[in-house]
């Protein structure tokens, strides 16, 4: 999971600063570094950095960037050590100089069947991340195939199979397009006559939209100086004429977890959702607490539908540092568990003696739960009852979350009650998966692989997951 964004402007060169607002937005999808690459009309300039987006762009660098139009992005790492190389976008360099770049979010299953074939026929890669590899191969269809881009874009959506939502730049055309299933979320929006692509709809609202709506799955969007075209994958004629729409493969974690709650996309308002996945929960449970209590800040939809359903008290008992990152995000056991002990504090005396439903969005490893737990009965609390917003984690994800080992997962390795004396708390639900269902509008269009272990794609095989956890891997 990482997060991108473009803006196209049609008559000033205010494009990198708005690439800039949109990333500054989406810092939640990606804290280990950024990276915007701009077009002069000529070439293509780009800076990248560690860090946050705010650290990254002062306002000399977006100067030097002045551009019509840009493309940024936030790295979430699934795989990579935290290392410059590793940041996007990724510029493609050519004969006549730097006039591509690429920016995606996600993970391609069969990356290395499609690298090697690549490799077979000269091309040569800088890393072993996704998003290269889209870009490669499409300025290699292009370039040396003599297709359209267009065309090299709906051939790559026949060919890779994952997740990818992705921008992609020449030195005067925007192009942006999502894999066949939509696994990660990807809009666009109108700014008067200036166009904008981002993972959230809360980056664009910070533009003020005129109107924006999802890129559809399958579908590229192109935007040059005099138009906008939106092309979906089966009005190609590289499709033979009875093709259909492939089946929809949201991310369901993405509306329990990553997304901001002011966001939409899937189709889904993603508070609407949290809240009612709350109630959800609220139904398994008589009377066992005195107030309920969220985990910071994603569970705090869930954890306010929840006590309204039940008329318990809602309160903030655990205070954020919104300086420290997402845990959950972090690419080591060691700085995951730094994070906790800096990320969160109790309210003085507020615990003492209450009976506590503790509410999370979900657990993977567990680490992170077993400490707030322990927290919270430090800080007083007589019984600590956890509640979580999803199904228990079985299964690692392949396109875009990092669960990549198996034995990583608590879930896959304990029993419920096991779980639950590991982490100490007094009792422990999860939300069921035909539950988790009912709280979104077209449950059929979503993935839920993590939980039950039904990948989208029926060649991912053992041999394929374990090639994914090599660890000369790298993907965005």
């Amino acid at each position: 999971m990482c997060g991108i964004a473009a803006y196209y402007c049609r008559k000033n060169r205010d494009a990198t600063q708005n690439v800039m607002l949109m990333l500054y937005a989406q810092q939640h999808r990606g804290q280990e570094s950024c990276g915007i690459a701009a077009a002069n009309g000529h070439k293509i300039r780009i800076h990248k950095a560690m860090g946050y987006v705010k650290e990254a762009f002062p306002q000399t660098i977006l100067e030097e960037l002045s551009s019509n139009a840009a493309i940024g992005h936030v790295r979430y790492p699934t795989r990579g050590e935290a290392a410059i190389e590793n940041t996007q976008p990724y510029v493609i360099e050519t004969l006549s100089g730097p006039i591509y770049a690429v920016a995606s979010n996600g993970d391609i299953v069969n990356y290395e069947e499609i690298a090697d074939e690549l490799r077979v026929k000269g091309v040569h890669f800088a890393s072993r991340n996704d998003g290269e590899l889209l870009g490669r191969f499409i300025v290699y269809h292009h370039e040396r195939k003599d297709m359209s881009i267009v065309d090299a874009i709906h051939l790559l959506m026949r060919r890779i199979k994952g997740a990818y939502s992705a921008v992609f730049l020449t030195h005067n055309t925007l192009y942006a397009f999502r894999d066949r299933g939509g696994f990660r979320p990807m809009l666009v929006g109108n700014i008067g006559e200036d166009i904008a692509v981002a993972s959230e709809s809360c980056a664009l609202d910070i533009l003020r939209p005129d109107s924006m709506r999802e890129v559809a799955p399958g579908e590229v969007v192109v935007v040059t100086p005099h138009q906008v075209v939106y092309q979906h994958e089966l009005d190609t004629k590289l499709l033979p004429e009875n093709a259909k729409p492939v089946q929809p493969h949201h991310c369901i974690f993405e509306l329990i977890y990553f997304a901001r709650p002011d966001s939409y996309q899937f189709n889904e308002y993603v508070y609407e959702v949290r809240h009612k996945i709350g109630s959800r929960l609220a139904s398994y449970d008589d009377d066992i607490g005195d107030v309920v209590v969220p985990v910071p800040d994603s569970a705090n939809f869930i954890a306010m539908g929840y006590a309204m359903a039940k008329k318990i008290p809602f309160h903030l008992g655990l205070i954020r540092n919104h300086y420290v990152g997402r845990t959950f995000i972090r690419p080591d056991q060691y700085t995951r568990d730094e994070s906790v002990r800096q990320k969160f504090n109790p309210l003085k005396d507020f615990f003492s003696n209450k009976r506590v439903i503790l509410v999370d969005d979900s657990i993977v490893r567990g680490t992170t739960i077993r400490k707030l737990v322990r927290m919270v009965k430090g800080a007083g609390a007589r019984e600590v009852h956890l509640r979580i917003g999803s199904p228990p984690v079985k299964h690692s994800c392949y396109y875009g979350i990092d669960t990549p080992n198996p034995n990583e997962l608590i879930a896959n390795n304990m029993e419920i009650e096991q779980i639950r004396e590991y982490i100490g708390a007094d009792s422990l639900k999860y939300l069921r998966i035909e539950d988790l269902r009912e709280c979104v509008k077209t449950a059929d269009n979503f993935c839920y692989a993590c939980f039950n272990g039904n990948y989208p794609f029926p060649k991912l095989s053992t041999s394929s997951a374990i090639k994914k956890e090599l660890p000369e891997e790298e993907t965005s």
